[in-house]
């Protein structure tokens, strides 16, 4: 740290040659996340300096999040679900698993997840001692339900069911995984942080929330295709009242008990997650991921014609392909099984689209 403090036009031309070195969006198509929408950032501005993890100090962002629960409990049908802002997918994964922990209290527990998962089950495991069980996936790249029941004992504690995959963009099986759910008496979580904020917004949506019956909690992630400010992601579950098994006392804070993760939990994605959602609205929101399926659907006939094949139909506006190079100044990602993968957020608009085929034809003349 320096003795003297630097003059702030010598720290703000320090840090915008640092902000300059990061990639610019419009050439990235492997990120989920993308740049957030004006009125997110307008909304974050005004709650900076705002704490959930100390709610009554701030009663009017801890409403803001009351109504964010609302409303995404609303579009998984089921508007009195309960829920908080996390900071992702990543917290709001560990905390399902620890809520099916409890409610099971086993000497060897285990969870079932499709090889597709992300990689925060695996941090989950290993924070909570839990097993973590891998189910094999289809020919499309979704959770494989022969031989599901092989994995599941009298020690398994959660299934998991994905809604967007990272790598494929595919939904798994949920209303099967419901019915074995219900079956087996398992407390089942959907990791809907990416497609969360697609599925409900499709012409025909497949089901996969609390309209299922077995469905017990629901990440989702607005800092993705919601188009929120980083970090917001959201856990719901079905019953309120399970949040009490993580409850800890907090007896110098203006409440008494917390059952977050987090101790300090900032309020401003929370505001601008939940502005983006009062601004657009349904119609709003579906005309973004109309927008960004259609991309994914021209990206796919560019790069087929290219002689590029698809990997997989995708769910969501995830696109991949059998395809060894990328033309340079772009950011794609590859997938495990060693395909392209790319991701056709907001910001990867049709000009960016026909930008990126016209580049990789240049690339394979």
């Amino acid at each position: 740290m320096r003795e003297v403090g630097c003059p702030e036009e010598d720290l703000f031309s320090f840090l915008s040659s640092k902000r300059r070195e990061d990639l610019g969006y419009r050439h990235i198509l492997s990120s989920m996340c993308t740049p957030p929408h004006p009125v997110a950032a307008r909304a974050h501005a005004l709650f900076l300096e705002t704490n959930l993890g100390d709610p009554g100090l701030f009663p009017g962002t801890a409403a803001l999040e009351e109504l964010l629960v609302r409303r995404l409990g609303a579009l998984m049908h089921h508007p009195g679900a309960g829920g908080y802002a996390t900071s992702g997918g990543t917290e709001s994964n560990i905390q399902a698993l620890r809520i099916a922990k409890k409610q099971k209290p086993v000497k060897f527990p285990n969870v079932v997840v499709p090889a597709s998962s992300h990689f925060s089950f695996q941090k989950a495991g290993d924070i909570l001692g839990l097993e973590i069980r891998t189910a094999p996936l289809d020919a499309r790249f979704r959770m494989d339900m022969e031989g599901l029941d092989d994995l599941i004992d009298q020690n398994t504690v959660a299934l998991v069911g994905i809604v967007g995959t990272t790598e494929y963009g595919m939904v798994d099986p949920v209303a099967a995984l419901s019915d074995v759910a219900l079956d087996r008496d398992v407390f089942l979580h959907v990791d809907a942080a990416f497609g969360g904020m697609v599925v409900p917004f499709l012409d025909r949506p497949v089901p996969f929330d609390f309209q299922l019956p077995g469905v017990d909690s629901i990440s989702v992630d607005p800092h993705k295709m919601g188009m929120s400010t980083i970090p917001a992601g959201c856990l719901l579950v079905r019953d309120p009242d399970s949040f009490a098994c993580l409850n800890v006392d907090t007896p110098y804070l203006t409440v008494k008990r917390e059952c977050t993760l987090a101790g300090t939990r900032p309020g401003a994605p929370v505001a601008a997650a939940f502005a983006v959602l009062e601004y657009l609205g349904m119609d709003g929101m579906r005309a973004v991921v109309a927008g960004c399926m259609e991309n994914a659907r021209r990206l796919i006939e560019g790069m087929e014609t290219l002689g590029c094949p698809r990997a997989v139909t995708p769910d969501v506006n995830v696109a991949t392909f059998s395809c060894e190079r990328a033309p340079a100044g772009w950011r794609v990602s590859r997938t495990r099984n060693g395909h392209m993968r790319i991701v056709c957020m907001p910001h990867v608009t049709r000009d960016v689209v026909e930008k990126f085929l016209e580049d990789m034809g240049n690339l394979n003349a």
